[in-house]
C-alpha cells in the first residue's frame, strides 16, 4: 500500500509540472535546455568510462571478496588507525568524481565496512585528488592549494569517525537489503591472485577515465596521450585474468551483481544529474533557473552567509573531476573571496545532488543527512577561518 501511495504521489507531481509550469518562459525553457545538456554531457563523459568500470568493481568486491576480509580492514573492529588510514590512501589513490565512487562505496559498505571508513572513503575519493590539489596550487595559489590539501585529509577522518560515533552501533546490518551475493561455491584463489584482479580493475578505471588535462602538465599529459593503450593492455589482461582464476559461474555472478549496482543506482544520477543541470545550470554557463549573480553576489567578502553559500551551492552543483579549478578561477576574478572558495573545494567535488540521491537509497536519510551537514558545515567553518587568516 506505501509503494502505491509513493506512486500515486509521484504521478500527480508529475501531472502538477506538466500543467501549471510554465514551459513556454524563456527562463524555464533555458533551464530545462540546461538541465539535459548537462545529463548529455555526464552520459558522454562519464558513464562508460568512469560508472560502468565502478560497477564492475563494485560486483567484483560482492563476488570475489569475502565479508570477513572487508571487516578485517573496514570493520568497526578494525584498529582505527589502520581502516582510516586504508580508506583515505585508497580513495584518494582512485581520483574520482562524486558519482563514480558510489559504486564502489556501496560495494564496501554492503559487504560490512563501518560506517566510519566508508563514509571516510565516500569522502576522500573524490574530495583527496592529488592532480587537483597540484593544479590548485598552481592555477589558485599555493595557500588554497595547501588549504585544501590539509583540510579533504582532515575531513575524511573526521566526518568518519563523527559517523561512526553516530550511527556504528546501529549500523551492525548496513546495507543487507541493498544488495545479497553469498560467498558458497567460492573457488579457492591466492591473495596474490585476487589482489593483481582488484589492482587492475582500478588501473583500468584510472586509465579509462584519465582526462586530458587543462594545463600542461608534464607527466599528466604525456599518459593521457597513452591512456587508451594502457587501457586495452589491461582489458585483455583482465580476461586472461578470468579465464585462468575463475570459473564460468563467478564469471556469470558478477556480471549479475555488477548490474544490480547498475540498475538501483543509475536511475537516480540521471534524475539527479538533469535536476542539478535545471537548478544551478553546467558549471561553465550558470544557466539553470537560479540566477548566476545571485551567486556571485553571496560569495563575496568572508562572511559565515557568504562560506555558507558557497559550501552549499557546491554541494548541490555537479562538478566532473578538476572542473571546480577553473570555475573557482572565474569566481575569484569576479570577486569572490578566498575563504568561499576553500568551502567550495572541500564542498563541492565531494558532494553533489545526484550524489546525494544516491547515498540516501545507499544507508538512508539520516546517514545522509548527517553526512551532508557534516560536509557543508565543517566547509563552512573551515572557509571562514581560511579567509580571516589569508
Amino acid at each position: 500500500m506505501k509503494k502505491e501511495l509513493k506512486m500515486f504521489l509521484l504521478y500527480v507531481s508529475v501531472f502538477l509540472a506538466a500543467y501549471f509550469v510554465p514551459f513556454d518562459n524563456p527562463k524555464i525553457e533555458s533551464a530545462v535546455l540546461e538541465g539535459f545538456k548537462m545529463l548529455n554531457e555526464y552520459a558522454r563523459e562519464h558513464v562508460l568510462f568512469c560508472l560502468v568500470p565502478a560497477f564492475f568493481i563494485a560486483g567484483a568486491i560482492s563476488i570475489f571478496i569475502s565479508r570477513e576480509s572487508v571487516l578485517k580492514y573496514f570493520g568497526s573492529s578494525t584498529p582505527k588507525w589502520i581502516s582510516y588510514s586504508i580508506a583515505s590512501i585508497s580513495g584518494s589513490i582512485l581520483a574520482v568524481c562524486s558519482c563514480t565512487v558510489l559504486p564502489l562505496f556501496a560495494g564496501l559498505y554492503t559487504r560490512g565496512a563501518g560506517i566510519g571508513p566508508a563514509t571516510a572513503f565516500l569522502y576522500s575519493g573524490p574530495a583527496i585528488n592529488v592532480l587537483a590539489i597540484i593544479l590548485t596550487a598552481r592555477v589558485l595559489g599555493w595557500e588554497l592549494g595547501t588549504a585544501r590539501a590539509v583540510g579533504a585529509v582532515l575531513f575524511s577522518i573526521i566526518i568518519g569517525l563523527i559517523m561512526s560515533f553516530l550511527f556504528e552501533r546501529k549500523d551492525e546490518k548496513n546495507g543487507a537489503d541493498f544488495i545479497s551475493v553469498s560467498d558458497e561455491n567460492k573457488e579457492k584463489r591466492s591473495a596474490d591472485q585476487e589482489a593483481l584482479f582488484f589492482l587492475n580493475l582500478v588501473l583500468i578505471l584510472i586509465f579509462a577515465a584519465w582526462a586530458k588535462p587543462r594545463y600542461e602538465t608534464g607527466v599528466w599529459l604525456s599518459i593521457y596521450k597513452i591512456h587508451w593503450h594502457l587501457t586495452a593492455v589491461l582489458l585483455i589482461t583482465m580476461f586472461i585474468q578470468l579465464k585462468r582464476w575463475f570459473t564460468k559461474d563467478e564469471a556469470l555472478n558478477w556480471v549479475e551483481a555488477s548490474w544490480d549496482f547498475a540498475k538501483q543506482i543509475l536511475p537516480l544520477l540521471m534524475g539527479g544529474v538533469l535536476a542539478a543541470g535545471f537548478l544551478m545550470g553546467r558549471p561553465e554557463t550558470n544557466a539553470g533557473i537560479i540566477p548566476a549573480e545571485w551567486i556571485y553576489k553571496a560569495v563575496g567578502g568572508n562572511s559565515l552567509t557568504a562560506n555558507f553559500i558557497a559550501s552549499l551551492t557546491g554541494a548541490l552543483m555537479y562538478f566532473a573531476t578538476l572542473t571546480e579549478i577553473p570555475i573557482l578561477q572565474g569566481l575569484l576574478g569576479a570577486g569572490m573571496g578566498k575563504g568561499p572558495a576553500l568551502a567550495l573545494l572541500l564542498a563541492g567535488p565531494a558532494l553533489s545532488l545526484p550524489n546525494m540521491l544516491v547515498i540516501r537509497r545507499i544507508m538512508g536519510t539520516r546517514k545522509t543527512l548527517a553526512f551532508v551537514g557534516l560536509v557543508v558545515i565543517m566547509a563552512t567553518i573551515t572557509g571562514y577561518i581560511f579567509g580571516k587568516i589569508s
